[in-house]
């Protein structure tokens, strides 16, 4: 039997820990607009969940959050400080609501807390004028662990979608086997998602969710709810 490189091991390990439900960053209290959606009769089934988390990771984050991530990631692997800081900044600025802006800051605030403990993470510790947001902290903590770029970008979407699905699961509600099916189905949108990003150049990103950006402000007014976002 071929033993795995010690390296590969280290490598798949740490990105499994970032991807863990168990990392202490909050992600299970946030749907990212899908319960308003569901409230609102937008999804209704897995078909619908479905159509929805694809067109959340391949139209938006693909096209606008990914890119800077990315490059977050090669910046800390660099220890371009500067432009980690700078990339921070961009991500903070990308969230359309209120809510957004709460939870982004909120896991990034979480997961900052974790770099002290972090056998990697003593550099990213030391910088403390950064109000971390979620998206750069863990792109930036997977690089100095040396994950390699692709096993964590796979690592934070598939966290993604498992929330997104989790919070299907739990709000229209779906049985456990139809969320397991949402998720193979999307294992190949999360490809297509890693794809698209490495095509776009950071400065020209963009995204037109009107509808998300909408129906995450009337959430903030939603009369009984699950989630914080």
């Amino acid at each position: 039997m071929q033993r795995m490189h010690a390296t590969n091991a280290d490598a798949i390990l740490g990105a499994l820990h970032l991807a863990s439900p168990a990392l202490p960053v909050g992600g299970f209290a946030y749907s990212q607009g899908l319960e308003q959606a569901i409230e609102d009769r937008w999804v209704t089934d897995m078909e619908t969940a479905y159509h929805w988390i694809r067109d959340g990771l391949v139209l938006n984050l693909a096209r606008q959050e990914l890119p800077w991530w990315l490059t977050c990631y090669v910046a800390a692997g660099s220890q371009e400080w500067a432009r980690v800081v700078e990339v921070n900044a961009y991500l903070r600025a990308l969230r359309e609501t209120h809510e957004f802006r709460l939870e982004s800051v909120q896991m990034g605030h979480s997961m900052a807390k974790l770099f002290a403990q972090w056998p990697q993470g003593q550099s990213l510790a030391a910088l403390t004028e950064i109000v971390w947001v979620y998206p750069s902290a863990y792109a930036a903590l997977a690089a100095v662990s040396g994950v390699s770029r692709d096993l964590a970008l796979s690592a934070y979407l598939w966290s993604w979608v498992e929330n997104q699905v989790l919070a299907a699961v739990k709000s229209i509600p779906l049985g456990q086997i139809e969320g397991q099916t949402l998720l193979h189905r999307l294992k190949a949108d999360i490809i297509v998602a890693m794809r698209t990003a490495e095509g776009v150049v950071p400065e020209e990103s963009g995204s037109a969710a009107f509808g998300l950006a909408i129906i995450s402000a009337r959430h903030e007014t939603q009369y009984s709810r699950l989630f914080r976002s």
